[in-house]
């Protein structure tokens, strides 16, 4: 038996830089039509847009090493956007209004997915936060690895997409 699964429900972040990282979370949450459920000195929960990020500091006597993505756990997260213009939209309102550090702007990403077009950028304690778009069906698709007639699953993933040997 299998199950499929209706998404994410939330992500749950921690940070080093509450006074930064807070506001820079609630504000892009508020722009995704996301609702703050919780707000205080430590914490922010916004919810909507079929999921939630909960953003919380790092308690007292934790650890406050500074995020290393090749650590173990969180690479990065990215968020599906419904088109390539929604990822436009999004880059042009955290351009002006997070200043975050990109790693890139809008670009084609074709190696990683059929029609692939994303965004990638840091929030203030350097967590990396995307935001991508794939038309139709993606890997499933027509011109997808798993579609009809596609290539099958990939023996490599990296920079330069999905590979085989």
């Amino acid at each position: 038996m299998t199950i499929e699964v209706n998404g994410i429900a939330h992500i749950q972040l921690t940070v080093t830089n509450a006074a930064e990282c807070l506001p820079f979370w609630e504000k892009l949450c508020t722009f995704l039509k996301m609702e703050t459920l919780v707000r205080n000195d430590t914490t922010v929960y916004c919810i909507g847009s079929r999921t939630g990020i909960l953003v919380k500091e790092v308690p007292e006597g934790g650890d406050t090493s500074a995020f290393n993505q090749y650590r173990p756990g969180l690479h990065h997260l990215c968020f599906r956007a419904r088109s390539n213009e929604d990822v436009l939209g999004i880059y042009e309102f955290v351009k002006r209004e997070l200043n975050p550090k990109f790693i890139h702007g809008p670009e084609d990403g074709e190696h990683f997915a059929p029609g692939y077009y994303s965004i990638l950028f840091e929030d203030p304690d350097g967590i990396r936060v995307e935001f991508n778009h794939v038309p139709g069906r993606g890997h499933f698709g027509d011109k997808g690895r798993l579609g009809p007639g596609g290539k099958g699953t990939a023996s490599r993933y990296g920079d330069d997409g999905l590979t085989d040997r």
